[in-house]
């Protein structure tokens, strides 16, 4: 106990977030050995974005046929704890004492907590409406897609009868299911993509090229406001709607200890073996690019933890000592975006994941340093927004460690 009435402690590793990255990199690395194991929570219940999607395919390649969210949540937990890790909800890290000391706060009182790596697995979030910057009045029944999800599958809420979905990524077919779920109409889907050349049949009308520019309603939601790609403008007459996608990773607590963003994921900037600009700290799953699904962030948990063992037996090579990848527009970003200390340090996979701000069709990636061409590539399918796009790794021993950052094109 400290001075100050903080108590002091000190684990191998530290996990900060108890999602599918955090959950899978604690089971790994208890599972080998790795000491002392703790994974902080600031929820009351670990697991999560997952514990509040009802609809199938969570881990799919362990569980034949995929199973729910609350289901594999449930799973991921059981699998961390069963391995050896130490799981604490309601504790949340409120800073840093030190390079490798986190600062916390739960119902033990305050801690400090000294490990010897230190992994983020924060995850991500929703931007609400406020920060999207909708303007009009403030009506209830805005949500986010995990607002609603919440309000449907976790707490029974009543919803509305008649809802619009802002969006056209997969997140926003999950607001759809949980809409459904809750007995509500959906009257449209609203996206500022254009409509893409093959029509798809669905179930719900699109609208394409539109913007959402409006909320009506006082006491109630009565419509929102769209402007077409043409300059028209129309009202949809609903007393709900679903602002979908628009994740941002949950950095506060990696800007808090200067650790490097990247300027497109607004992450913290990562190399392959996912170390940060802070050595012994490392970060993985939707911290690092939202927003992938759980199986994706659940993998970097169980990639991430490689890296960890290898800096607890110092083996690790040094962090920050690679080039910086830039993905110029349209792409919006690519991960991992920094290269490692050597070209022998690749991507899962061999191939790097990049999303893209508009559609491209059937784009050539272009990658260069200085002006030198190290690398083209032609995708054999379209670019698509809120999908992954991926580009082999094999130019990596073409970069030059002194030279100036990587750039990524698409045409």
């Amino acid at each position: 106990m400290t001075g100050s009435g903080r108590t002091e402690r000190t684990v191998d590793v530290l996990i900060v977030g108890a999602g599918p990255a955090g959950l899978a990199a604690g089971a790994e690395l208890a599972a080998a050995g790795a000491g002392r194991v703790e994974i902080l929570e600031r929820d009351q219940e670990a697991g999560g974005i997952p514990r509040h999607c009802r609809h199938g395919g969570f881990g799919g390649r362990l569980t034949r046929g995929g199973t729910s969210g609350p289901a594999y949540a449930r799973q991921s937990v059981a699998a961390a704890v069963r391995a050896g890790a130490d799981l604490r909800t309601g504790v949340c890290v409120t800073g840093w004492a030190g390079p490798l000391t986190v600062e916390t706060t739960g119902p033990t009182g305050l801690e400090q907590i000294t490990a010897k790596a230190v992994v983020l697995a924060t995850g991500a979030r929703e931007r609400p409406r406020s920060a999207r910057l909708i303007p009009g009045s403030r009506p209830p029944g805005v949500y986010t897609t995990g607002e609603l999800q919440q309000a449907v599958h976790r707490y029974g809420q009543r919803i509305g009868t008649r809802a619009v979905v802002v969006g056209d990524e997969p997140v926003a077919h999950a607001a759809v299911a949980a809409l459904r779920a809750a007995g509500v109409r959906i009257v449209a889907m609203v996206t500022d993509q254009p409509a893409a050349p093959v029509r798809v049949r669905r179930s719900v009308p699109l609208l394409t090229g539109a913007t959402v520019t409006g909320i009506e309603g006082r006491t109630r939601l009565t419509g929102v406001t769209l402007r077409r790609t043409d300059g028209r403008t129309t009202t949809l007459h609903c007393d709900t709607v679903v602002l979908t996608g628009d994740f941002v990773p949950d950095h506060e607590l990696a800007r808090r200890t200067g650790i490097v963003l990247d300027s497109g994921t607004r992450g913290p900037a990562h190399d392959a073996a996912y170390r940060t600009s802070r050595p012994g700290v490392f970060a993985a799953g939707n911290l690092l690019h939202a927003v992938e699904p759980a199986g994706v962030a659940a993998d970097e948990g169980r990639a991430v933890a490689v890296s960890v063992l290898h800096r607890l037996a110092g083996t690790d090579e040094p962090a920050g000592e690679g080039r910086p990848l830039v993905a110029d527009a349209p792409l919006r970003w690519i991960a991992p975006n920094v290269t490692g200390p050597d070209a022998a340090t690749r991507p899962a996979g061999d191939r790097f994941v990049l999303r893209t701000a508009r559609r491209l069709a059937l784009p050539l990636l272009v990658v260069s340093q200085g002006g030198r061409e190290l690398h083209r590539q032609r995708l054999l399918l379209p670019a698509v927004p809120g999908r992954p796009l991926h580009l082999a790794a094999g130019w990596l021993d073409r970069v030059d460690p002194e030279g100036p950052a990587v750039h990524i094109s698409a045409s």
